[in-house]
């Protein structure tokens, strides 16, 4: 095999894939392009530039080397993106804060991966404040900030962000090294447990980018992306990269718009303001958007959005498509960088009646380019593409975590047959197209047959007059698990009354039962009217929690 390796000219540059690479593109393209925070600051691609040199050198003049974490805790911020690049592009190791995560939780993640620097902007402080003697490793604090004077804080402050940035050097020389060295970790939100940390290289991150590249870039109409977007997350940025959007739209020179805490009203209005046309989210921001105050006096009919994190209900994604939303689903997650497949229909299948397009935009489409997508049984046997028989997807990608920080044990079951296992059920059709049938710890198993919690919360959620249901398991004497749905729905619902908001819900699943979409075992035998469900860091439903709850009402 070694006969066949190619001969490389010594004076050749072998070029290994860093994140610095992506860069060289948009210095040319696009130079004078903005970034956009908020009605805070507008700069061009020639300022991001030099602003990623100076924080480096700022960086390094406190003591951070190759090889040392570098914790940041903000907002979406154009000093985020910043991070996204300067500190990996150092040598050193970026990780982004979970910052919803319970103080005890996002305790143990700094601690696991031991940052030696924190950048905490000054919402943080007082969290920063109650950690500090609990994280040995931190040796520096960077102070971020937007406000008028300078917080004051009992942490020992290094510098401030932006008179760091002032008083170092843009001409930082980023070096090259190896493409297989660590350039971000983050945590798992975490349902059960710990938070585990996952870790992506720069070959990996650029790869990633690449890869997303071509799957939404090759699309014919539905879902492209250009060199002429207008991109603002809307998934934070301590999430998975926010998606690795930032990294692929930085590649483009795309203008780019960082809303800061998320609030409806400056979403909303940066939409209008800066004519943004693509972004991602969870189910749960998209609803917020769509029902904000003031929403249906903004166009959002320019507005690509990638849905992803959990189901997309039919409903929410009609709902979207009224307003001319382009609206479709993506699938992966932490642990995959995220991306794994996506939804782009063809140019025929855009002529299609609105219930088929709906169909296909909520299912989690075909395996996107270099990615190995396999749904197996417990075999490890590949289970037909029939759209019935269900199974584990398990993965294979040039992206994804290597392992668990830290974990071995829970890395080697991750990696369990050589393929990366992601804890997602479901089934495929004859041209590959997946359907996700729910979490293996959230399928209801009631007398013989697999209830998917997701199916039913869709089908729940097209009752007119709901807002949002979650369906969990509860444990039956005679059926083994039995479903419980916990409802939203508006004011004057079925009347006003409890007891027959209840029986209505019941009695719109049953006429699903009749028309042999589902089993009748999938008709919730409880049905709770809720004014909340509590949700993740990351906005999705938090199952763990209502599963938790119940059993302390129970015993209670």
């Amino acid at each position: 095999m070694s006969d066949n390796l190619i001969e490389i000219t010594p004076s050749a540059y072998t070029c290994p894939l860093l994140l610095k690479h992506l860069l060289h593109y948009p210095m040319t393209h696009a130079p004078d392009q903005e970034i956009v925070y908020r009605d805070l600051r507008r700069h061009s691609y020639r300022v991001f530039r030099e602003r990623i040199g100076r924080l480096a050198s700022g960086l390094a003049d406190i003591g951070v080397k190759p090889g040392d974490v570098v914790g940041v805790l903000d907002w979406d911020s154009h000093r985020y993106l910043e991070c996204y690049f300067a500190v990996p592009m150092m040598g050193a190791v970026l990780q982004t804060v979970n910052l919803s995560l319970p103080p005890e939780a996002l305790l143990f993640a700094m601690n696991d991966a031991a940052p030696s620097a924190v950048l905490a902007n000054a919402d943080f402080l007082p969290l920063m404040e109650k950690l500090a003697d609990k994280l040995p490793s931190v040796r520096k604090y960077v102070l971020l900030h937007d406000r008028k004077e300078q917080p004051t804080t009992r942490l020992p402050i290094e510098c401030e962000y932006e008179e760091m940035l002032e008083a170092n050097s843009p001409f930082f020389q980023f070096l090259d090294f190896d493409e297989n060295t660590r350039a971000t970790t983050f945590h798992t939100t975490g349902t059960t447990g710990r938070p585990k940390g996952v870790y992506f290289s720069h070959r990996q991150l650029v790869l990633h980018t690449l890869g997303i590249a071509a799957e939404y870039g090759c699309a014919p109409r539905q879902g492209r992306i250009s060199r002429e977007e207008v991109y603002m997350p809307l998934t934070p940025m301590f999430h998975v990269h926010a998606w690795g959007s930032p990294y692929v739209h930085t590649m483009l020179g795309n203008k780019q718009v960082y809303p800061g805490r998320y609030a409806p009203d400056v979403l909303l209005g940066l939409i209008a303001r800066e004519g943004v046309t693509s972004t991602h989210c969870v189910p749960t921001i998209l609803q917020m958007l769509l029902t904000a105050p003031g929403s249906k006096d903004v166009d959002l009919s320019r507005l690509k959005m990638v849905v992803g994190g959990s189901a997309m209900p039919r409903a929410l994604a009609r709902a979207a498509m009224a307003r001319g939303m382009d609206v479709f689903t993506g699938y992966g997650q932490s642990e995959s960088c995220p991306m794994l497949s996506g939804v782009h229909m063809t140019t025929a299948q855009l002529s299609e009646d609105l219930e088929t397009q709906v169909e296909r935009r909520t299912c989690a489409g075909l395996a996107a380019p270099l990615v190995d997508l396999r749904i197996v049984d417990a075999d490890m046997a590949d289970v037909p593409h029939d759209g019935k028989t269900r199974g584990e997807i398990v993965t294979r990608a040039p992206w994804l975590t290597m392992g668990y920080l830290n974990d071995p044990a829970a890395s080697e079951q991750l990696w369990a047959g050589g393929y990366m296992h992601t804890g997602d059920v479901a089934t495929w059709d004859a041209d590959g197209t997946i359907h996700i049938v729910d979490r293996i710890k959230d399928i209801i198993k009631s007398g013989g047959e697999w209830v998917s919690s997701i199916q039913v919360e869709d089908i729940i959620s097209e009752k007119s007059g709901v807002v949002k249901a979650a369906v969990i398991a509860v444990k039956d004497a005679k059926w083994g698990e039995r479903p419980l749905a916990l409802v939203i729905v508006e004011p004057g619902f079925a009347g006003g009354s409890e007891e027959a908001a209840q029986e209505a819900i019941r009695a719109h699943v049953g006429a699903y039962v009749d028309k042999g979409v589902i089993s009748k075992f999938a008709i919730p035998d409880r049905v709770m009217i809720v004014k909340e469900l509590p949700l993740t860091s990351v906005g999705k439903v938090d199952k763990a929690v209502l599963r938790e709850r119940h059993l302390r009402d129970e015993v209670a």
